[in-house]
């Protein structure tokens, strides 16, 4: 995906982060495209920087975030430092998320018009930059997902923000199943407003510089097919109302006696998910949907990955997942049973250096 912009005047100063300003619309393209731009904490602070001087510029009147190369706008965070540090004291990757979080809220919060390309691969940290922007285009290409229970992790980045008010129970359905969903889901689940095919995309952006956003969308944006997650929320509001993931696992089950069909699909991929994340994920998801801001999910969210950052399974994941890539964990606790309320309780105690707004 490229810009369709010219003569415009270059602001950033990071390869990894381009940023410039074209007839008062500014635009950041995520930089990383051999690792489908996911986010270095350097990466972090140049998107903070950048957007607390465009906000308050009047000059800029718009923003526009992209992804360079074809594969998507953002994968999530760079899980490589975030591993070694876990396997470490898990510092680094503590400050990497504080400062992650805090921009997360500040996009959530821009008083521009800001405009998320979720083209691609979206996922994790990807969402944070996106999902939670006021203007969120999918496309015909998008895949979104909140994967981070098959690493050992829990969504965070405010996710459960979102996740906990999807319509009935599909969020939460996303959230323990860590599955991809395409961009007439995502807009289904709340993480989009608008459908343009990618075909579109370059056209679409220079109409935002040359006229703005709204006409833009008028122009460009398209009714989304139908979701086919949507379709399917009889069965998810159904199963989905367990007291527990054990409970819900069952009740997928029993949905379709036979072991075939979307529920059986779906309990198959929670049965491989860390059992001490995806239960922390369902307490995090039914804790968010009583917080009142994002920023109080974001809050949440800093102390449940503090104690990620010293769990077995977060080093495990990563391991498994991204190092190794053995695609064999090894979780402790190593069933559903094992995992107690204290375990998950732990999770979400105050931290020292709690994060506030």
């Amino acid at each position: 995906m490229t810009e369709a912009v010219s003569g415009a005047a270059v602001t950033g100063e990071s390869d990894e982060v381009l940023t410039r300003v074209d007839n008062g619309i500014g635009l950041i393209t995520l930089n990383r495209p051999k690792a489908i731009n996911s986010l270095t904490h350097n990466m972090v602070d140049l998107l903070s920087t950048v957007l607390i001087r465009w906000e308050r510029d009047d000059a800029v009147r718009a923003v526009v975030l992209s992804g360079a190369g074809e594969r998507g706008l953002c994968a999530g965070g760079d899980l490589v430092p975030l591993y070694h540090s876990a396997r470490k004291d898990g510092a680094e990757a503590r400050r990497f998320w504080r400062d992650e979080y805090l921009l997360d809220a500040r996009v959530g919060r821009f008083a521009k018009p800001y405009v998320a390309l979720m083209d691609g691969i979206v996922m994790g940290g990807g969402l944070g930059v996106s999902a939670h922007a006021n203007t969120r285009v999918v496309t015909d290409k998008s895949k979104v997902a909140f994967p981070e229970v098959g690493i050992g992790f829990i969504p965070d980045v405010g996710g459960m923000y979102l996740l906990s008010r999807a319509p009935g129970s599909l969020g939460v359905h996303a959230a323990l199943t860590g599955a991809t969903f395409n961009g007439a889901d995502a807009i289904a689940l709340g993480f989009a407003d608008h459908y343009v095919p990618h075909s579109e995309l370059d056209a679409f952006t220079a109409a935002i510089v040359a006229d703005g956003v709204e006409s833009a969308l008028a122009h460009h944006a398209v009714e989304p097919p139908p979701s086919e997650l949507a379709a399917q929320r009889e069965w998810i509001d159904e199963c989905y109302t367990g007291e527990t993931v054990t409970d819900i696992v069952a009740y997928l089950r029993d949905h379709e006696k036979d072991g075939a069909g979307p529920a059986n699909d779906a309990a198959n991929l929670i049965a491989g998910r860390s059992p001490i994340a995806l239960s922390v994920a369902l307490e995090a998801a039914r804790r968010a949907a009583n917080l009142e801001t994002l920023e109080d999910v974001l809050t949440q969210d800093y102390r449940v990955t503090s104690a990620s950052s010293r769990s077995h399974d977060l080093v495990e994941g990563f391991r498994a997942q991204i190092i190794d890539k053995d695609r064999n964990p090894k979780w402790s606790p190593a069933s559903l049973a094992e995992v107690t309320v204290n375990d998950v309780a732990a999770y979400f105690a105050p931290v020292d250096d709690d994060l506030t707004f």
